[in-house]
């Protein structure tokens, strides 16, 4: 599966998780403090059109949100109010607008001003926030993909201190990232990686902790 596909894949996985989501559960809290499910639907929402505005600008160094990240915040807080039926909507709208910009990239290659990087990495971005902000609705359990879990054990792995040699165990794979103090953590694969992505696991996950640093 190309990339460009399992973010949209992941996005038609938020569609059905939110198929029958109630105007008064998007008003409930997320799992994220202070925001709403509304406020993460905002979110998918702006990312999702952040992602086409630089296929659609390919050669141009756009910075992803006009208005940089106190008009993304603002943004957010506008559209969090909406009605359960008014973010599936919008979503919906924006991953049509992604789907053309990226079906007329020419080359994937291709620098953008998102992160400094290439239009390929806005892609993966699209795939990290969706599948990581569909559990953040906190609707019920997610599964990650094989594939997922090892892109964001890859992304994330910036996130374990100097120092400190980190372990993550499941059955059938093991991730060691760093060198230094020994800690081994195991679980399952989406529990492991939900918690190197800041989330408390629903599952069990079990070993030392160590505390971690920002997201990269």
């Amino acid at each position: 599966m190309t990339i460009t596909a399992a973010a949209l894949a992941a996005h038609r996985r938020l569609a059905e998780r939110v198929a029958d989501l109630t105007d008064d559960q998007a008003r409930e809290p997320s799992v994220l403090p202070g925001w709403t499910r509304g406020h993460v639907l905002a979110h998918v929402e702006g990312v999702t059109e952040a992602m086409a505005r630089q296929a659609e600008n390919e050669g141009t160094k756009l910075e992803p949100y006009p208005g940089g990240r106190p008009a993304r915040d603002a943004a957010i807080e506008e559209r969090a109010g909406r009605s359960a039926a008014e973010h599936r909507e919008a979503i919906a709208a924006a991953v049509a607008r992604l789907e053309k910009a990226w079906s007329e990239v020419r080359d994937w290659a291709t620098p953008v001003g998102y992160r400094d990087g290439t239009m390929e990495g806005t892609a993966y971005a699209v795939w990290r926030e969706v599948a990581i902000h569909t559990f953040d609705l906190g609707l019920g359990p997610v599964v990650f993909e094989p594939e997922f879990c090892e892109h964001l054990v890859d992304f994330l792995a910036t996130r374990v201190p100097d120092g400190v040699q980190l372990s993550l165990v499941s059955p059938g794979r093991k991730w060691t990232i760093g060198a230094g103090e020994p800690h081994e953590l195991r679980g399952e694969a989406t529990d492991l990686v939900l918690w190197l992505a800041g989330r408390e696991p629903l599952g069990e996950v079990t070993g030392p902790r160590p505390e971690l640093d920002p997201w990269p």
